[in-house]
């Protein structure tokens, strides 16, 4: 790709996935007009910080920590439920980092996952057919002419929303919520009475002991603010070019482009193709960026995609996240992962054990086998290793709600469970019991892979 690239030069390529059905293309462009003339959701220092800290993870010296909603929703949207997610972030975090052996970066899949890839256009029930909901920016869920017709005033809603998320997340992250001397009080009413619960609270005994000895050393929150405050960053599917142009802007310090509606923003499976509209929009801006893998990917495909994404082969810039499915990952993974590391290339390869274990159960609900996703989760890290290549993080749509839509896990929820609480305007999502135990196995499996390390190195 050598043609100039502007923030609209995307709008010369093939977009797919973006509603072309907005029935007042003035009313939209005012309201993209609108939007650029909003202040910036984060900052191009945040996101140069973002890219520093994937870079750690590059070189096998950190591991990522990515989650959240699968599709925000204004309905859904209260302090309440981000401050149950953020602290299911927490949770997870603590566990991988302490009994993982690494620092986690730890990456907020919120304040702007609102826009869906589906996979039909429209949508019929009952003999009627209307377009597809494709998430609250753009359409409503009720099935009528008039929530499903594209609003282009729900972009502002959805700017709104993720100012405000933002702001609650900044509070809780820099105003003493995340001290880890308040690692007891991180916890889930629901979770109480579970396996997880009953390991999390030895995990914290160990961790407040911990503490309690490097403050009789004078190592305290005032002295290391560190054990006070964490940082957490944000990341969305990059969907609607439109809105993302719009908050696209110059930092002032470098003269660089920056997407500022997250810190990191990915390309999905669906929007990865070479000369489409989205390939061309992230290959400019200077954000770290993501791009979803899947079965069908050949290498000299993946290859060409990364000369394109991440010319400067410059670490921490392109993380690769794997959606295979329990079944596949074992196939199709380890050639893709030998063609990076044959070719030197600089990136975060992560794991997102959602999307390809996905399945529709007798009663009609969406859901996804916790089983099918452990076991994603156990290959990625198996054929990461047998490749010479770091597992560097996984991608979960996740809830810190006490939602029962996927199967199994330490409750062995059914499919007869699944009607209990399920909430979820898209996809299915982990719940914190759930997230937990995945997190517990991810702590294992990095903490025997350290100790492989060690020992290799002891032998030599």
């Amino acid at each position: 790709m050598t043609e100039r690239w502007t923030p609209q030069s995307w709008r010369t390529k093939p977009a797919k996935h973006i509603p072309a059905d907005y029935p007042d293309a003035a009313a939209l462009a005012r309201v993209e007009d609108e939007l650029r003339r909003m202040p910036p959701l984060v900052f191009a220092g945040e996101a140069r910080r973002l890219k520093g800290l994937l870079a750690e993870v590059a070189a096998g010296k950190a591991f990522l920590l990515q989650g959240g909603d699968c599709a925000e929703s204004f309905k859904e949207f209260s302090a309440d439920n981000i401050r149950d997610t953020f602290r299911l972030l927490l949770q997870m975090a603590v566990v991988m980092t302490f009994a993982g052996g690494r620092p986690v970066v730890k990456v907020a899949r919120m304040a702007g996952q609102f826009a869906k890839p589906r996979s039909s256009a429209t949508e019929t029930q009952g003999g009627v057919t209307l377009p597809s909901y494709r998430g609250d920016n753009i359409n409503g869920m009720g099935f009528t002419l008039e929530e499903r017709t594209p609003d282009p005033e729900r972009l502002i809603k959805a700017y709104n929303q993720s100012a405000a998320t933002l702001n609650l997340l900044r509070a809780f992250a820099g105003g003493g919520y995340a001290d880890l001397h308040n690692i007891h009080r991180w916890t889930l009413g629901f979770v109480e009475g579970s396996p997880q619960a009953a390991r999390y609270r030895e995990l914290s005994d160990k961790i407040s002991d911990a503490l309690n000895f490097m403050g009789a050393l004078g190592v305290t929150p005032e002295s290391h603010p560190v054990l006070h405050q964490v940082e957490v960053f944000t990341a969305h599917e990059g969907l609607l070019l439109g809105y993302e142009e719009a908050l696209t802007r110059v930092d002032s310090t470098t003269g660089d482009r920056y997407d500022t509606s997250a810190h990191l923003l990915w390309i999905g499976e669906r929007t990865r193709q070479l000369d489409g509209a989205h390939v061309e929009f992230f290959r400019g801006i200077k954000n770290p960026i993501g791009c979803k893998v899947g079965p069908s990917m050949t290498p000299d495909e993946l290859l060409a995609l990364i000369d394109v994404l991440n010319p400067a082969n410059e670490a921490g810039r392109l993380t690769l996240y794997g959606r295979f499915g329990a079944d596949k990952v074992e196939q199709a993974l380890p050639a893709l992962m030998a063609a990076t590391r044959r070719e030197g290339k600089q990136v975060v390869w992560a794991i997102d054990p959602m999307h390809g274990n996905t399945l529709t159960a007798a009663n009609g609900y969406k859901t996804r086998p916790f089983d099918r996703i452990l076991s994603e989760v156990r290959s990625f890290i198996e054929v990461a290793e047998a490749e010479g290549v770091h597992p560097g993080g996984v991608h979960l749509e996740m809830t810190g709600q006490n939602v029962t839509e996927c199967l199994g896990g330490a409750r062995a929820l059914t499919e007869t469970d699944l009607g209990d609480r399920y909430h979820t305007h898209c996809d299915p999502r982990l719940n914190a019991d759930q997230a937990l135990e995945l997190a517990f196995l991810v702590a294992e499996r990095l903490r025997r892979e350290q100790d492989s390390a060690r020992a290799a190195v002891g032998a030599g």
